[in-house]
């Protein structure tokens, strides 16, 4: 008979961290928390507080804290519930707790291996390298306290994993419920995900991933997967095979000049109303949850977008605190336990590009201004 503990076994893991980005909790956080995200690019404090703005249209509080707090419940309730018995912690790269602070607690608590939870499911330098750098510094700031090492490694890209991708389907049927009647059957879907520079798409993913070299590199190809399984999903649940669907972006940042990944959302919207679009759904399928990119850029600038225009609009929740999602992290926990015990594991991923690696290369999603350490690579 197989052997049953290994079921719930974290071994050699005695911690999981959850690594967000953060976000202010009032209105006095809001520039000291962008020049905390903004640091080392000489960005004026007046600059600051103009990009503030969509912070202070929210009472300055945004909402990512509150779901990681949402999604740490949901994660320590899932492992009680199953057996599990790891210690979640949670630590943003950007505010309050600090991951330098969090760290330090899980030291001294006497934990010495650390998987680690990214809230960003694709390839890319954004959303995996700069949370690897992020953990390189803070170990190196344990390291100068003389607190005791820890091994940190990052679960896998979980983009394509069915406790990611089925609540996605789910919100996707739900929102176009939410359309007038008569919209619904040609309402077309626009896929969303953080716009970031063309060169940066084009480096995303692992050297040798085929992805990688695909226009858009593997951050492009990862989307187009899961927005593919989305839209063939809801089309076989609502019997209409031909609906119109494209990726496109939002939250653009950075220096006019330089090219980013186009269409924008707004601009999706204006084409589509010029097309003839009855309506169209706005799926976030680049967020795990409801933060300020949502609330802002899709929830406020989008539909104020869409309402000029005349086209009615529906947008998808995220997966948040979903308890797939939990159990979906639970699972990756345990599959990446179980490899590094050297036992056989399946790997769960839903389309074309399979599971992702285990373990990032040194020369995944470089740092586009210069090299930089990074934790959790091989």
């Amino acid at each position: 008979m197989p052997d049953t503990r290994t079921l719930t076994d974290p071994a050699p893991y005695d911690a999981l961290l959850l690594l967000s980005f953060g976000g202010p909790e009032g209105p006095e956080d809001v520039v000291p928390f962008l020049e905390n995200v903004t640091r080392g690019r000489g960005i004026p404090k007046e600059r600051l507080t103009e990009v503030g703005k969509h912070y202070f249209l929210f009472g300055g509080v945004s909402p990512i804290n509150e779901q990681n707090r949402e999604l740490l419940a949901a994660l320590r309730k899932d492992f009680a519930d199953h057996g599990l018995d790891l210690p979640v912690y949670w630590g943003n790269r950007n505010w309050a707790p600090y991951l330098v602070d969090t760290l330090r607690e899980i030291a001294d608590a006497g934990h010495q291996r650390v998987l680690v939870l990214a809230t960003s499911a694709y390839a890319g330098f954004s959303g995996c390298r700069q949370y690897r750098e992020n953990l390189a510094d803070a170990l190196v700031q344990l390291a100068a306290e003389d607190r005791p090492e820890l091994t940190v490694d990052k679960l896998r890209h979980f983009y394509n994993h069915p406790g990611f991708v089925r609540p996605m389907i789910d919100a996707t049927l739900a929102a176009l419920a939410q359309l007038p009647d008569g919209t619904r059957e040609n309402a077309r879907l626009a896929f969303t995900t953080h716009s970031i520079p063309t060169a940066m798409a084009e480096t995303s993913g692992a050297p040798d991933d085929p992805a990688r070299g695909t226009p858009g590199g593997a951050y492009v190809a990862q989307h187009l997967d899961v927005a593919r399984l989305i839209a063939d999903a809801v089309a076989e649940h609502t019997g209409t095979t031909d609906r119109p669907w494209e990726l496109v972006y939002q939250s653009r940042s950075g220096a006019p000049h330089i090219p980013w990944l186009e269409p924008d959302i707004c601009d999706h919207l204006a084409a589509q109303h010029a097309d003839g679009a009855a309506a169209v759904v706005m799926v976030p399928i680049g967020f795990v949850s409801d933060h300020m990119e949502v609330k802002y850029d899709l929830d406020t600038e989008a539909v104020a977008k869409a309402a000029e225009l005349g086209l009615p609009v529906a947008r998808a929740a995220t997966v948040g605190a979903d308890p797939r999602f939990a159990a979906a992290v639970r699972e990756l926990v345990l599959e990446r336990a179980a490899a590094q015990r050297g036992e056989p594991v399946t790997r769960c991923a839903l389309g074309a590009l399979g599971p992702s690696h285990d373990v990032c290369a040194v020369a995944c999603c470089p740092n586009p201004r210069a090299p930089r350490p990074a934790a959790a690579q091989a």
